[in-house]
C-alpha cells in the first residue's frame, strides 16, 4: 500500500483493453498510473531524444515528434536494443510514477491507485502491487481490435505476446480476473463489484498491523 491506499495493477493480453479497465477504476475514485502518458512525456525530453537520434539517427523523429512506431521496429527486433530503450526510460518513468502517487497520496477522495503498466509481471512491478487483475479477452477478439487500431495481423500479435511471459501463467498468478469483451456495461459492472472487495481487504490488513 502507498499511503494507506492499496496498489491495484492490471494486465493482460495485447488488445484485452486494460486501459479501458484502469479507466473504470478511475471512474470510482482511484487515481490511474498510465505508464504509457510517462513514456510519451520521457520522450519529449531534450536529453532523451538527442540520445535516440545518437543511437538510432534523426530518422526517429519523425515531424518534431519521437517515432514510437520507428522505436517500435528497433526494439522488437533486437532484444538488446530493447534493454537500452528500457535502461533509459525505466528510471525516468519510476520517478515519474512516485511523485504522481505522492502528490495524489493525501488527496482524500483517492481511494486507491491503478497502475495501468504494460509488461508489469515482466518488469518486476507486480510485487509491489497489493492486488493483480488480470483482464481476459479471447484471442480472437482481441486480434480484431489489433488490426482494427494497429493494423496487425495474426503473425505480428503472435511475434508481440512472445517477448511476454504466457497469458495462462498471468492469468493463474493474478489475484482475480474481468471478461472485457464487447460489452462495456459488463466491464463496469465487474469492476464496480470488485472495487469494494479490494478496498475492504486493504482496511482489515491495515487493522491487523
Amino acid at each position: 500500500m502507498f499511503a494507506g491506499k492499496p496498489i491495484i495493477g492490471i494486465v493482460g493480453g495485447i488488445g484485452s483493453g486494460k486501459s479501458f479497465i484502469a479507466r473504470i477504476f478511475g471512474e470510482l475514485g482511484c487515481r490511474v498510473i498510465d505508464s504509457d502518458a510517462q513514456v510519451r512525456e520521457a520522450y519529449r525530453d531534450p536529453q532523451v531524444r538527442e540520445t535516440l537520434v545518437g543511437w538510432w539517427g534523426p530518422e526517429v523523429i519523425r515531424e518534431g515528434e519521437v517515432d514510437r512506431a520507428f522505436i517500435a521496429r528497433k526494439v522488437f527486433a533486437d532484444s538488446a536494443e530493447r534493454q537500452r530503450l528500457e535502461q533509459l526510460l525505466h528510471p525516468m518513468v519510476k520517478a515519474a510514477r512516485e511523485q504522481e502517487m505522492a502528490t495524489a497520496g493525501g488527496e482524500a477522495n483517492v481511494v486507491a491507485f491503478v497502475w495501468d503498466t504494460p509488461l508489469l509481471f515482466e518488469a518486476g512491478l507486480a510485487e509491489l502491487c497489493d492486488v493483480v487483475v488480470f483482464v481476459d479477452v479471447p484471442r480472437e477478439t482481441r486480434l480484431e481490435r489489433v488490426r482494427q487500431s494497429r493494423g496487425w495481423g495474426p503473425d505480428e500479435l503472435a511475434k508481440r505476446e512472445n517477448l511476454q511471459w504466457p497469458l495462462d501463467k498471468k492469468r493463474k498468478i493474478s489475484d482475480h480476473s474481468l471478461s472485457n469483451t464487447a460489452d462495456a456495461a459488463y466491464a463496469r459492472e465487474q469492476v464496480r463489484a470488485l472495487l469494494p472487495r479490494i478496498l475492504a481487504k486493504s482496511i482489515a490488513k491495515a487493522d491487523r498491523r
